[in-house]
């Protein structure tokens, strides 16, 4: 938990700095809100308190210009409730009285630290996807969320959850696309003692444990279609049968689904149910991929940064620019999955005050840098040295030996060799003939002139 306190820091701010400490957090001190941004900038926080004699809305407004999500509390004495209301209406989330209350910076910490634990973002195009699941956190409908593989479905599925009044009762997460078909309906309804063999006992399914909390259907586009069925009957009636039993069980959860493809295609595909689809499809939350949201690339990577050190017992070492650059140039196919684990290898790997370019490495070793582009150079640096192999040759000793390979990796087959080659199979003949006449080997039907092929 990193505390970043604005204000001068006498007397009772000095208290709440020592009581914030003792609670295991982090603090930094900047004078001035010019300080303060630059520290933002620099290393960020993940809470900010602000001594009500400096304008909170001045930093208020400068956070939301650079889109720095931080909180802000203020902080002031007890008895100026003018200050405090004023404090609030700028947008400072709480108002902390001074001189300070040991239990009150508890909770306010604990608070944050949650929501920080919850979500990491920065870019707008999270935020709109954010700002939309708060909206409609509180409802019971049903949520579809999609995006690529990577792009945090559950954990945008645990915020829902987190803000709904449900939030105080069971989360629960299944798989559909980990678990075999013939399980996976065992596995969610629950199922009576003697239903199947193995069966030894009753077992309560995953909509029973979910019961006044949240349900989360994992890749539920991976769930056969048969078993789709079932589940419908389930959003629709609120009751589910366990396998092997004969009385309905009431149920009373809300449902996520989350899918990395597009459940529109598999309907027209016949691979999933359009009735289903829509019960699911009240709202959709879908997720951009990492590469359009490039704001939040640094600000996870930081996140993980910290989280990985601390967890490792490692130094905190903040990211090179370098390295902060080869961040935003990669592309990211795995998305934030890919970049926690580039960053978890990096806290691990780096050496010095900071994490430098040569700390960020793909999971076989090579730069990160090793991308896309360096792909190409490779590619033309050996159609290069192709070229050059050419040179000095005639084109008689070029054309005879790309037949020649070419028929090898046909195993000889005439016909498929000349469409490849865009001659006629008369034309191929007559060049096999000439190359035979000269003793040349050349390949039968069905064989090669590799050796074991």
């Amino acid at each position: 938990m990193r505390l970043l306190i604005v204000g001068t820091l006498k007397g009772q701010l000095t208290h709440a700095t020592r009581i914030a400490m003792d609670r295991g957090a982090a603090v930094t001190n900047a004078e001035t809100i010019e300080q303060a941004m630059a520290v933002m900038r620099a290393k960020g926080a993940d809470l900010v308190m602000v001594d009500v004699v400096l304008s909170i809305r001045d930093i208020v407004t400068q956070f939301e210009t650079e889109r720095i999500r931080t909180p802000v509390v203020a902080c002031g004495t007890g008895t100026d409730t003018r200050a405090a209301v004023a404090a609030i209406q700028s947008g400072a989330r709480e108002y902390i009285p001074l001189p300070p209350d040991p239990e009150l910076i508890a909770a306010v910490l604990e608070a944050v630290s949650r929501d920080t634990r919850a979500f990491v973002f920065r870019d707008e195009a999270m935020a709109r996807v954010v700002r939309l699941a708060e909206q409609i956190a509180r409802s019971d409908a049903s949520i579809l969320i999609t995006g690529e593989s990577g792009t945090g479905k559950e954990v945008i599925a645990r915020f829902v959850h987190s803000k709904s009044n449900r939030r105080d009762k069971p989360f629960v997460s299944v798989n559909c696309a980990a678990i075999p078909d013939n399980l996976l309906e065992s596995e969610l309804f629950g199922h009576e003692k003697g239903a199947f063999t193995g069966a030894i006992a009753r077992r309560v399914g995953k909509f029973e444990e979910a019961t006044g909390g949240t349900l989360l259907l994992d890749e539920i586009s991976e769930m056969d279609v048969r078993l789709q069925a079932k589940l419908l009957r389930a959003l629709q009636e609120r009751v589910i049968d366990r396998v092997g039993g004969g009385k309905p069980v009431p149920v009373d959860i809300r449902v996520i689904a989350t899918s990395n493809r597009t459940l529109a295609d598999e309907v027209r595909k016949g691979t999933f149910r359009e009735d289903l689809f829509y019960r699911l499809n009240v709202v959709h939350l879908k997720i951009p991929p990492l590469r359009e949201r490039t704001q939040d690339i640094l600000e996870l990577a930081h996140h993980f940064a910290r989280k990985y050190a601390e967890a490792n017992g490692v130094p905190q070492r903040p990211i090179a620019a370098d390295a902060r650059r080869m961040l935003l140039a990669n592309p990211w196919r795995g998305n934030v999955r890919e970049l926690e684990n580039t960053v978890h290898r990096a806290v691990l790997l780096a050496i010095g005050p900071e994490i430098g370019p040569e700390a960020l490495m793909t999971p076989e070793g090579e730069s990160l840098g090793a991308g896309p582009r360096d792909a190409v150079s490779r590619a033309a640096e050996t159609a290069e040295a192709t070229a050059r192999a050419l040179v000095g040759r005639t084109v008689a000793e070029v054309e005879r030996e790309l037949i020649l390979d070419t028929l090898d990796h046909c195993l000889g087959n005439r016909t498929h060799a000349a469409k490849i080659l865009g001659i006629s199979i008369r034309t191929l003949r007559n060049k096999l003939n000439e190359y035979t006449a000269e003793g040349l080997a050349v390949p039968a039907p069905g064989e090669s002139r590799v050796a074991g092929l």
